[in-house]
């Protein structure tokens, strides 16, 4: 059978709370449910908070207007929306495709830890005070190369039944059901947390500011991680923005994911610190955050049972409204430049996704010691060149497209169709043209610097 897809029509979200709920859980992922309580605890709490906002507003939002503008403008996905305008800045919209192929190759890795604690919980089976003894289960896990592969094609499976079913009937229904589960899990537990005895040292650590904190690298951090957070620099938001139809007004939906994305974050920070310091344990970064210390804190509080399994029944779907995005930036890709048929192409690329994801999992365990790249295992060189080179670059080289290739104006002119009055334009075209550019140009400068450091 052919991979051609006689059907040219493209799909479309049938809704507008449909694509802000999709594209907020594109957005919405791991980081934001360990990376940015931890963040925030250790650049300055509160001061954190507060220059994290102001980035938000100065570099997240013109970002994400400018890229929701384009994909709405082109109805292209991310190569084809750059292409279309200007011919030889295609490659921006294939580092997206990328960019989004290699996150989830060892994003899938994660996903898998995420179900087979899902399960784990669900059966009770985490109910353990001691963060040693969940320490090595957590170490016997990963270093499992069976285990680990077959909950990683697990994660992969369920990412690809989402997407199969397209934009409105898959991506859109799904992230109906799953996002507001998710705020309904996050906020459960967030009181559960800050109403433990002793919670309130939790919440002074998170959210008081401590001014004298602040310096260079605080605000670099929370520049970073305003621009990490958001993920623009994949063409995700191009690519979804590309399923609006022209009648959708887009000035509401690109202040509204950025601000949805940061509240997950900051209710998880009150969903997990809080009970971290009530029930004295150290609060870590990375997986033992996530894997070790909260399935000791949730066993020590009442009806832990039942809030550890909220919990990883939560971060699944985080993984998931996150996943499915990326493997939709592949998928449309092919369906809009090469006419390949959904269903064939989301099968094939995600079968290539597990192949190439396996080195990523492996690296945990048996491969631990295998390097790609200097110091680099295969999962350490898959999310450095993503999150490094990949995205940084496919951000700043957004920003210089929309502001000074298509240029401000015609940006804004596409805000404006069918009588949307934009009057912060002014404001906007000055940040797209002049603001943004540098301050994702030096946390380019950064993140090379920190992958030049892991290699050596």
């Amino acid at each position: 059978m052919s991979l051609i897809n006689e059907n040219k029509e493209r799909d479309k979200w049938s809704s507008k709370i449909g694509f802000i709920l999709a594209a907020a859980g594109s957005a919405v992922g791991l980081g934001n449910l360990w990376k940015f309580p931890y963040s925030v605890g250790s650049n300055g709490g509160g001061a954190f908070v507060m220059i994290y906002f102001i980035f938000l507003f100065v570099i997240g939002f013109p970002l994400m207007l400018a890229a929701i503008t384009l994909g709405r403008k082109t109805q292209l996905s991310a190569v084809g929306a750059y292409r279309s305008i200007k011919k030889k800045w295609a490659f921006v919209g294939g580092l997206g495709v990328v960019c989004g192929f290699f996150i989830l190759a060892f994003y899938s890795t994660v996903g898998g830890w995420v179900i087979y604690y899902f399960v784990k919980a669900l059966k009770g089976g985490l109910a353990i005070k001691d963060p040693e003894v969940l320490g090595s289960i957590f170490g016997g896990f990963i270093s499992s190369p069976v285990e680990s592969i077959l909950y990683q094609g697990i994660f992969l499976v369920l990412t690809l039944a989402i997407v199969l079913r397209g934009i409105s009937g898959g991506i859109e229904k799904a992230s109906k059901i799953m996002m507001p589960a998710l705020f309904v899990m996050i906020f459960l537990i967030s009181i559960r947390s800050i109403t433990l005895p002793g919670a309130s040292e939790g919440i002074k650590f998170f959210l008081v500011p401590d001014f004298s904190k602040i310096n260079m690298n605080v605000i670099m951090n929370a520049l970073g991680q305003v621009f990490f957070s958001l993920s623009i620099g994949m063409g995700v938001m191009v690519t979804y923005g590309s399923y609006l139809d022209k009648d959708s007004n887009i000035l509401g939906p690109s202040a509204y994911i950025p601000m949805l994305d940061t509240a997950v974050a900051i209710i998880a920070g009150l969903a997990t610190l809080p009970a971290v310091f009530a029930l004295g344990f150290k609060a870590s970064s990375g997986p033992g955050l996530m894997f070790v210390t909260l399935p000791a804190v949730f066993a020590s509080m009442p009806f832990g049972k039942v809030f550890c399994f909220l919990f990883f029944m939560l971060v699944l779907f985080a993984a998931l409204t996150s996943s499915i995005s990326m493997l939709e930036v592949c998928v449309s890709y092919f369906v809009d430049e090469k006419g390949a048929n959904r269903i064939k192409a989301s099968i094939i690329i995600s079968m290539i996704i597990y192949l190439v994801g396996m080195p990523a999992s492996l690296s945990m365990g048996p491969w631990k010691d295998v390097h790609i790249l200097g110091n680099l295992n295969f999962f350490d060189f898959y999310d450095k060149l993503t999150s490094n080179i990949l995205l940084t670059s496919g951000g700043l080289l957004l920003s210089i497209f929309v502001g000074w290739v298509w240029g401000a104006d015609n940006a804004v002119k596409e805000i404006e169709l069918r009588g949307v009055k934009f009057r912060l334009a002014p404001v906007w075209k000055f940040l797209i043209k002049y603001v943004v550019p540098p301050a994702v140009f030096i946390i380019l400068i950064n993140s090379l610097k920190e992958l030049i450091m892991a290699i050596l």
